[in-house]
This record gives C-alpha cells, sequence and structure tokens, in this order.
C-alpha cells in the first residue's frame, strides 16, 4: 500500500508517542512496587465513595496491607450484587458519583450466566496505553510491518445491551469502532464485518477482503482464528477467486443487505490479483498465505493449550516469527511480551494492581498473598487484580510462572486457567457447568449419567470426549446424550457456544471406558494422594489435553456424535 508524505508523517508522531509511552513503562518497571502503589491508590479512590467503597472502608485504606486486611478476594459472584445496578444506570453501587461506563465486556462466567465488566474511561486509558507499549516493542522488532495492512478479527461491541441502553459485548469491537481514522487506513477489515452472524460467511468475507492487500500481520488472540482463516483461503479459492476477479461478495452468504451496502466500496474488480491467485493456486495445488501474502509478524497467544495451534501455523504461513498478544483478557492486560520466542511478557504494573497467590495454596484457608516485587524466578502463581473497571482483589483464575524480571517487575508466562477450568480454544468451559450440564441432559433424556471424565482431545477440530463407563445404554442413546451435551453447554457458556457455531471446536465424542474402570480410577487417585475416602472429590472436567489417553477402553469402537 503506498502511503502518501502526510500520513507517513502523522505515523511518525504516533511512533514517537508510542515510543515515549514503553519508555515511560520500563522506567516504572524499574520501581514495580512504588508504580503499583500508586496504581492502587488510583483505583481505591476512584471507588471509595461507592457503595462497594462504604462497604470496605476504602476511603481509609492507604497502604497495600490495609487494602488486603479490608478486602476479602473476590470473585465475579461477589461483585455481581455491585455491578448489577449499574447495567440499570446506578454507576453508584461500584464507582463514584459522576464515573461514566462506557460498554460491559461479555464473557463466560463460571456458572450459566455471561459476566458484564464494566469499561470506564479509566480502564480504555490502561487498555490503551499497554496496548501501545506491546505495539511499538513488537513493531521494534519486526519494522517491515511498520505502514503496511493489518489483518484483525473481532466481535460487535452491541452484542445486547443492559436495561439502561448500555451496549455490551467485545472490548476489542468498542476499540475498532473508536479506532481513530488514520489508524482505520490500515486494516483491512472494517468494523461492519464483526456484524455477520454467520462464521463460515464472517471468515469468507475477511478472506475476501483480504486477499486484494498486502497483508503484514494478522493480530487474532486465538491462533485457532488465524487458522481458520488460513483454511478458508485454501478450501473456498475457487469462490474467492471468482469474487475478486467479477468485484463481488458470493450472494449466497448470510450477510445482511446493509452490511453488503458498507463494503461495497472495497468489492471492486480486480482481475489481476485474481489471474495472480489462480497462477499461485495451480504452481503448488494449494492456495496458502505463505505464497499470496508477506507477512512479516503473527500475532496471537503462544501459551496454555493454544501453542498447539502455533505449529500448525507453519504448515500455511511458514517460518512466520510469532508475537504473543500477552496475558490479556476482557478484565484487563496483565502483560507485554518484548520478544517473539513464547507466551512470557513483562507485567503490566501502570494500569493494574496485582496481588499472587502460590499455587499451592490457593484452596488454603489463609494462603499468602505476595506483591510482584516478592515472586520467584521458577514459582507459579494465580493472580488477584484490581483494576479501573471496578474489580478488586478479583480472582482471574489464571495460573502463570514468573520467568524473570525486568527491573523490579516480573516476567510472567500463562500457563493455564485454573484447575477446574479447560480451554483449548478460548472456550473457558468450567467443572460446574460440565456437571450442571450433564445432569440437566441426563435426567431429560433419562440415562444414568453419575460419573463421567469430560476431557479435551486434540484433532482437527479439537473436542471433547465424555468418558463414561455404557453400561446396558446403547450407543445410539450415548450418540444422542453427547449431542445434547453439547447443546446444554453452549447455552450454559456464550465462549463454547461461539466456539462450536464457528467450527474451532467440534462436537462432543462419546468415549466409552471399561466397565468398573471409574470406580477403579477413583481407588487409584485415592492411595496416590494417600487421602481419605470422604475427601475424595472425582474430577469431572480435565483441563488438560488428552489426558485421558491411558484410559481403559471396552472392545467396542469409540463413536464420535453428531452435533445438533
Amino acid at each position: 500500500m503506498a502511503v502518501n508524505p502526510l500520513l507517513r508523517l502523522a505515523a511518525w508522531i504516533a511512533g514517537r508517542n508510542a515510543q515515549r509511552n514503553l519508555n515511560a513503562f520500563l522506567r516504572a518497571c524499574d520501581d514495580a512496587p512504588a508504580t503499583q502503589q500508586r496504581v492502587l491508590a488510583r483505583h481505591v479512590a476512584a471507588s471509595a465513595a461507592s457503595r462497594f467503597g462504604a462497604d470496605f472502608g476504602l476511603a481509609g485504606i492507604r497502604t497495600p496491607e490495609e487494602f488486603a486486611a479490608r478486602v476479602p478476594v473476590q470473585t465475579y459472584e461477589s461483585l455481581s450484587p455491585y455491578i448489577e445496578p449499574i447495567k440499570t444506570g446506578d454507576v453508584t453501587s461500584l464507582f463514584n458519583p459522576g464515573t461514566r461506563v462506557r460498554m460491559f465486556a461479555m464473557t463466560s462466567g463460571t456458572t450459566g450466566q455471561a459476566k458484564y465488566l464494566p469499561v470506564t474511561d479509566r480502564y480504555l486509558a490502561d487498555y490503551h496505553r499497554s496496548w501501545n507499549a506491546w505495539g511499538i516493542a513488537m513493531y521494534r522488532d519486526h519494522m517491515d510491518a511498520w505502514l503496511r495492512t493489518i489483518l484483525q478479527v473481532t466481535s460487535p461491541m452491541d452484542e445486547t445491551q443492559t436495561e439502561a441502553g448500555i451496549p455490551a459485548g467485545s472490548i476489542s469491537g468498542f476499540i475498532q469502532r473508536h479506532q481513530k481514522k488514520i489508524v482505520e487506513r490500515f486494516y483491512a477489515v472494517p468494523a461492519a464485518v464483526s456484524y455477520i452472524k454467520d462464521p463460515d460467511a464472517k471468515y469468507y468475507t475477511i478472506m475476501r477482503l483480504s486477499l486484494t492487500r498486502d497483508i503484514a500481520m494478522i493480530a487474532t488472540a486465538n491462533p485457532s482464528t488465524t487458522l481458520r482463516l488460513a483454511q478458508t483461503g485454501e478450501r473456498q479459492a475457487d469462490s474467492l477467486i471468482r469474487d475478486i476477479r467479477e468485484g463481488t461478495l458470493r450472494a449466497d452468504l448470510e450477510v445482511a443487505p446493509e452490511i453488503r451496502t458498507a463494503l461495497a466500496r472495497r468489492l471492486a474488480a480486480d482481475p489481476a490479483r485474481a489471474a495472480a491467485l489462480e497462477r499461485l493456486a495451480s504452481r503448488r495445488g494449494r492456495l496458502l498465505p505463505m505464497d499470496y501474502w508477506n507477512v512479516a509478524v503473527l500475532n496471537n497467544w503462544t501459551g496454555g493449550t493454544v501453542g498447539l495451534y502455533v505449529r500448525k501455523l507453519v504448515d500455511y504461513f511458514g517460518d512466520v516469527p510469532v508475537r504473543d498478544l500477552g496475558l490479556i483478557a476482557s478484565e484487563a492486560r496483565m502483560s507485554i511480551p518484548m520478544q517473539d520466542a513464547g507466551p512470557a511478557g513483562v507485567l503490566e504494573v501502570t494500569g493494574s494492581f496485582y496481588e499472587f497467590i502460590p499455587a499451592d495454596q490457593i484452596d488454603a484457608a489463609t494462603p499468602d498473598v505476595l506483591r510482584c516485587h516478592e515472586l520467584v524466578e521458577g514459582g507459579e502463581y494465580f493472580i488477584l487484580l484490581t483494576t479501573g473497571g471496578g474489580l478488586f482483589r478479583y480472582n482471574i483464575g489464571d495460573l502463570v510462572r514468573c520467568e524473570g524480571f525486568v527491573g523490579r517487575a516480573p516476567v510472567i508466562a500463562f500457563l493455564n486457567k485454573g484447575k477446574h477450568v479447560s480451554s483449548v480454544t478460548g472456550e473457558k468451559l468450567t467443572e460446574h457447568q460440565a456437571v450442571t450440564a450433564a445432569e440437566r441432559v441426563s435426567a431429560r433424556l433419562g440415562v444414568p449419567l453419575e460419573a463421567f471424565v469430560l476431557c479435551p482431545r486434540w484433532a482437527d477440530p479439537p473436542h471433547y470426549a465424555l468418558n463414561v463407563e455404557p453400561g446396558g445404554t446403547p450407543a445410539l442413546r450415548w450418540a444422542d446424550l453427547c449431542a445434547e451435551l453439547d447443546a446444554e453447554l453452549a447455552r450454559l457458556n456464550i465462549e463454547y457456544q461461539q466456539k462450536r457455531s464457528s467450527g474451532r471446536l467440534g462436537p462432543i465424542a462419546w468415549a466409552p471406558v471399561a466397565d468398573g474402570f471409574l470406580a477403579e480410577l477413583q481407588e487409584r487417585q485415592i492411595r496416590q494422594r494417600q487421602g481419605r475416602r470422604e475427601q475424595y472429590k472425582h474430577q469431572f472436567l480435565y483441563t488438560q489435553v488428552d489426558a485421558d489417553g491411558d484410559f481403559a477402553r471396552p472392545a467396542a469402537v469409540e463413536s464420535r456424535s453428531q452435533a445438533r
């Protein structure tokens, strides 16, 4: 893409500002304890006059020690009584009077209800600043991506709205909607595409718009999305090339008329590009991103189970560097990677206040609670967050390992969600949801399902396997139960539903185990843990991929259910 001199000058100024931001962040890391104390004071002051502030005495807090003594560790459920009134317009339940809540970031909860996380101006300022620091560090190492086109996939900021008319949806959609005009020019896909509901139509439209552009980098949190884009380009090559040649977007796609109108000016016929793509497809026998784009860097998560996808990206993109986006969630950004190798990043000490609980103490009545400078290299910890979005000592359930320090700020790498949460493609499925869904489906179908193990399996696409003893129930009934369980989990967990509907997660498979095996497994685990039978808690949901690989199987072949 040719860049005019004025645009280049504006980008240079923006880059200088971002570099100053990164320099300020690194200085803050040098004295992380003092930085963190200032951040805590800012967030406490922003809610001191709220009902939450009155209930926990925020106005009188001066030190992190006082904060920890007065405010207990929080979950979404414990904060919900303060968040719910905001949905009706009463911000004073959690924030000082006059605080503006711009939207709610929605994400899956631990039970059946979606979490609504307030997005304030303070939250947005912290969010933008951390992205600028991440971005300039990434461009510093990949200057061949500078002033070239970005392919980013987002979801709507207003999937729904609250009683007070406050939009609720994706924070990435909000950022894209409010992007500066100078930045918009570098994005291949406009915000209108995020409103395409059918996942196949959405991926196809993204590729239709992007195949004609000079894509320098792809930014999507989950690498399964990047993989899906590449596979769409390969599998739909003939149709995409025809649309590019003729200046069209397939008429049979489920794309609303108003979205087609918004995209019309971007769909100009390009016979030369279509011919070039045809030659590339003919030469290799497949149409691959490594041939039609000159991608400088892929930006997505690399830690936890999503790292399994990163290995597959090489087949489509070749040996392209991958820069982790950092530990970032709807709640806050928690780390800023400074290099391409792996998920480790410097703790984002300027936006949120952090406390850490050692992994082996997470279930203790009075665990040790550490500040960021007190971590030990190689140690594993759960994070507590206090943010500009009104979260106080919030247990986000993320397990991280300390990889070292930059200044006095730890470098952390995401390991996995908590021991009761599985997230292969970002679905964040909880054991509570698995048990609730199983109970409902078992009662509805009249099929006993008292003991089972739901385990993630790595495949194309990944899926969950329901390990259960068949008993006298026919295989077809188990197939029905798996399909019903799949649908029930989608109702309970919006992110599971999104991953299923987009095809990134496959249907649940029936995985019969030998009769009596689950009882034997229980006895073996009791012996290994040297525990008592009355203290034993069966683990219904495994969080490690293929952790059921050594389960004893009957002679019958495992059967994959068909999703309804």
